[in-house]
Parts: structure tokens; sequence; C-alpha cells
């Protein structure tokens, strides 16, 4: 068995620091790198593409709703047609750094709101899988698992991977339970190596109020801008490769 383990990265924004970049980048398989929408500036994306590339970490674009305030994960009002255009801007944001940084990217991986509101709505999903598949080159869409992205990306001819998140609650629906909600986190990491691991061998995903799910997925998320991100990543690894499955890039 394997899976890829990735982390939403490049998220510091001038003098103001999120996460452990250095630390995570040699943990995890896989990089979602900020494009200056929710987060990030051109030396942050630079510095990023730079570490990652030279650990062989796979690089994603992790594009969002601008808004630097809210992190992205507030909806902003936009037509799907906005929305393509402003995940393809962002997106060449990024591959126009990485080009400078000496660094490819392969995928792309919708961020925070934007994910959340591409799971449900096929318009807002749509838009999104334009965006990919008008670059050049054919990148990867990393979406979360069972959801309208997912679908969209299939029946756009896409390649498509899907994720499930070691440090979030879902609900009985499938989807991640709001932050503002009880058990929307799972900070101790031990408790979340536990559930993924069960997860593995079942492939169903516990959910906060209901009955176990069944998910689908090549990749597991663990937040990097969260407190813990480093110690939770460490402890899944570990945990993952004790049991006999290797961790590599989905790509």
């Amino acid at each position: 068995m394997r899976i890829d383990l990735n982390s939403d990265l490049g998220e510091s924004f001038g003098p103001w620091a999120m996460g452990d970049d250095t630390a995570m980048l040699g943990i995890v398989t896989s990089a979602n790198v900020a494009c200056g929408g929710h987060a990030s500036d051109p030396e942050t994306m630079y510095q990023t593409l730079r570490t990652a590339s030279a650990k062989g970490v796979v690089i994603g674009a992790h594009p969002g709703y601008v808004d630097r305030e809210g992190f992205g994960r507030r909806v902003i009002p936009m037509t799907p047609a906005e929305i393509a255009r402003m995940v393809a801007a962002q997106i060449g944001a990024l591959t126009g750094v990485a080009a400078l940084a000496g660094a490819e990217v392969a995928y792309v991986k919708a961020h925070g709101a934007l994910a959340n509101l591409g799971a449900d709505n096929r318009a807002v999903a749509d838009a999104i899988c334009e965006a990919v598949a008008a670059q050049p080159g054919r990148l990867a869409l990393l979406a979360i698992s069972g959801t309208e992205l997912e679908i969209a990306a299939r029946e756009a001819g896409l390649p498509v991977f899907s994720e499930i998140f070691a440090d979030r609650g879902y609900t009985p629906e499938g989807r991640l339970v709001p932050r503002s909600q009880p058990g929307a986190m799972i900070h101790d990491p031990a408790e979340a190596s536990d559930r993924l691991l069960r997860y593995l061998e079942t492939g169903l995903m516990p959910t906060v109020g209901g009955d176990a799910i069944p998910l689908a997925a090549q990749s597991i998320c663990v937040h990097g801008d969260s407190p813990g991100a480093v110690a939770m990543a460490t402890e899944v690894r570990k945990r993952l490769l004790a049991a006999g499955v290797s961790v590599e890039s989905f790509l």
C-alpha cells in the first residue's frame, strides 16, 4: 500500500511567518504552494519552491479567494467565469516564479472556501477544472474525496487524485466539519494517526455525529498553518511507515 502526504505551504506574507515550511518539506511528499491569493508573495513563493525542489517534494499550485484578511476561508461572491480567471491567474503566478526558481508545478489544489464551495457547486467545480485544463502541459488536480470537484475533473479528462485530511473532522455527508463547529479539528497526532490507519484498513472514514463513510484517497493532508503541524505530520508519517505503508507522491 502507498499513499501521498501533502501540506499547504508557502502561506507567509512579507514579514508575517505562517508555519514551519522547512521542517514540513522534510516530511511531506507533496506541497500545495499558495499563489498570492489567500496568502504568499513572490519571495515566499520563490523560497518555498526552491526548498521543495531541493528536497524532491512534488509541487502543486494552491489558489484560493483573494482574501488575505480572511485567509481564503470566506466565500467571495464571484461568477464561475470570474473564478476560472482568478484560478488561472494564480496558477500562472506560481508557474512563473517556479520557472525562475528552477522548479516545476505538477498539479493544482484549491484552497479553503473555494475548495469547499467547489465540493458541492458543480458550476464552481467546472470553473476550477477549466482553469487547470487551460494551462500548458498537463497539470493534475488534487480534490477532496467524494466531491463534485473530483467528479468534474474526471469528466473534464484531467488527471485527478483524491485526498483525505489527517487533522480535520468529517460530516456524515463526507464534507469537512466547519471550523466554527465542535469536532472540526483534530489536534492529537496519535488520535489522527489511529484514525488514518483504521481508514486505510477499512476504507471507511469516521464522522462527527454519524456512521463511518466510504472514501477513496491517494493523498493525506496535514495543514501547515496549524500550531502542531510538524508534530502531526511527523507522527502520521512514522505510523504509516511502521504499518508498512509506503509514503510516496501520487505523481
